[in-house]
């Protein structure tokens, strides 16, 4: 019986995207996708395979659409909410390498603030 089988929900980043997408739409589909995938972070963060896989997914996909965004600010702003999302799951590396990429001195200031490790 195919009406009473359990549906795996799709996942916000697994979801397609309609190009082109404007900056704002861009920028809230990152935020939603951090905020969604920051639950399988602190899992990832724990060594949880599936909360891993989950956090890896969601990471790339904002990091792809952040590229896109042409507004420098947005951009900056989008990365640091990947940013912040690696370093709930641990991922310093990652975090690192989209911190150096963040151009605003006031965001990379409040950056630095939040994750002073990303400094070391």
């Amino acid at each position: 019986m195919k009406w009473f089988a359990k549906r795996k929900p799709a996942e916000i980043w697994d979801e397609t995207i309609e190009w082109p997408l404007g900056d704002i739409e861009a920028a809230e589909r990152i935020r939603a996708i951090c905020e969604v995938a920051a639950a399988s972070a602190a899992g990832s963060a724990r060594d949880d395979k599936r909360d891993s896989e989950r956090y890896e997914r969601a990471a790339k996909a904002a990091m792809e659409i952040a590229m896109k965004i042409s507004d420098d600010l947005m951009r900056d702003d989008a990365v640091r909410r990947i940013v912040d999302l690696c370093m709930k799951a641990g991922d310093l590396k990652t975090a690192q390498i989209l911190f150096r990429a963040i151009h605003a001195a006031w965001i990379r200031e409040t950056v630095q603030r939040d994750h002073p490790a990303l400094v070391s």
